[in-house]
């Protein structure tokens, strides 16, 4: 992985936790077979880089391309 590479993903680590912070401290997510976090535990599997902080990270990349499209779809509808 290039330097540019591990810079993107660490703002992205960044992002994604500046984003469940912001969450109550009393919210559990669920993250598939794996259980429920709160917003502590799962802060600390990010930036800690285990399978579950990689899959919170994928999940928020997604939501966030897919509210980009909704809201860029949403944007361009009727004016042709």
């Amino acid at each position: 992985m290039s330097k540019e590479d591990k810079e993107k993903k660490e703002e992205i680590k960044k992002l994604v936790v500046a984003r469940l912070d912001t969450l109550p401290p009393n919210v559990k997510i669920s993250v598939g077979s794996e259980g429920s976090f709160n917003k502590k535990e799962l802060i600390k599997q990010i930036e800690s880089d285990t399978e579950i902080g990689r899959k919170m990270v994928e999940i928020e990349l997604e939501y966030l391309r897919k509210l980009k499209e909704g809201i860029l779809y949403a944007s361009s509808g009727g004016h042709h």
